[in-house]
């Protein structure tokens, strides 16, 4: 088969996740469109906007030269991300919920502009807009996602993978976070990654530093699992593991299919955006968003 990115299958950490989780979530997340607007479909919840803009202010340092990268007080590129999760959009139904999770990102930001970090040195950027590369010319599958930060170490030329974490919960160790974004910084620019490190926002200004995976059996697992999502979008087979009775990564979306979801709105992607009633929403929090 010959590549063409137009009808290749596109795989990132969030789809991955997505179908490993249920099959019926990676299809209405990132195959199916509401007949009547054409549009992609998106849940809206506290924890997702909180990272989101948390994640809006500290990657747009990256396109600042280092000099100058904090003229501008964090806090004020805050409050003007803030403004595009406020309300329903963000999936606050209450003044006082939303005024906590705001609360929460001030505290981040605050302690990010204290202890900067990696933040106030040197830093590559990926020259794409979605960093992406072929997992398999021969698959036609393309491995795409964005990378929170890298450090670039002049002395070696070499750079260090950061992923900002706005959550309660730690990354587990059998995450594919780290194999994703160590394939990417192999593969969309020419330095080697010579450490990566997971920053818990909410905890202060230390990083857990990880091992770095294993590149070929980062590959080779990676690949594998695109295979089988390539398989289920050709056969258009995407069953849920628990049946029709459905799981907590699926049921929240099939209110959305259902009529019973509330529309608030076009998110970022110009996706159909939706609040569920935290009931259906039985979904732990995420610790950070691909953006």
């Amino acid at each position: 088969m010959p590549i063409d990115k137009y009808t290749a299958t596109w795989v990132s950490h969030s789809s991955i996740n997505d179908f490993l989780k249920c099959p019926r979530a990676y299809y209405l997340n990132n195959v199916y469109k509401d007949p009547k607007t054409g549009h992609k479909i998106s849940i809206t919840s506290p924890a997702m906007s909180l990272g989101s803009a948390v994640h809006d202010v500290l990657e747009s340092l990256s396109n600042i030269p280092t000099p100058v990268r904090f003229k501008e007080p964090l806090i004020e590129k805050f409050a003007q991300a803030w403004k595009k999760f406020t309300g329903k959009k963000g999936g606050f139904t209450s003044l006082d919920q939303e005024s906590e999770y705001r609360n929460r990102g001030e505290e981040m930001i605050k302690n990010v502009a204290k202890n900067p970090g990696p933040l106030a040195r040197l830093s590559v950027k990926i020259n794409q807009d979605l960093p992406h590369f072929w997992l398999s010319p021969e698959e036609n599958i393309i491995l795409c996602g964005k990378i929170d930060w890298l450090e670039y170490f002049p002395d070696t030329n070499t750079v260090s993978i950061i992923d900002f974490k706005t959550g309660k919960n730690k990354e587990d160790d059998g995450s594919l976070q780290l194999p994703i974004y160590s394939l990417l910084v192999h593969n969309c620019q020419k330095r080697q990654a010579v450490s990566a490190k997971y920053w818990y926002l909410a905890e202060g200004s230390d990083l857990v530093e990880k091992p770095l995976p294993n590149l070929e059996e980062s590959h080779e697992k990676l690949l594998n699992i695109a295979k089988r999502i390539k398989l289920a979008r050709k056969l258009e087979q995407f069953k849920c593991p628990n049946g029709e009775k459905g799981c907590y990564a699926c049921k929240p979306l099939e209110t959305v299919i259902r009529g019973e979801a509330e529309f608030v709105g076009l998110n970022n992607y110009g996706q159909d955006l939706y609040l569920v009633d935290k009931d259906a929403l039985s979904m732990d929090e995420q610790d950070s968003s691909i953006l």
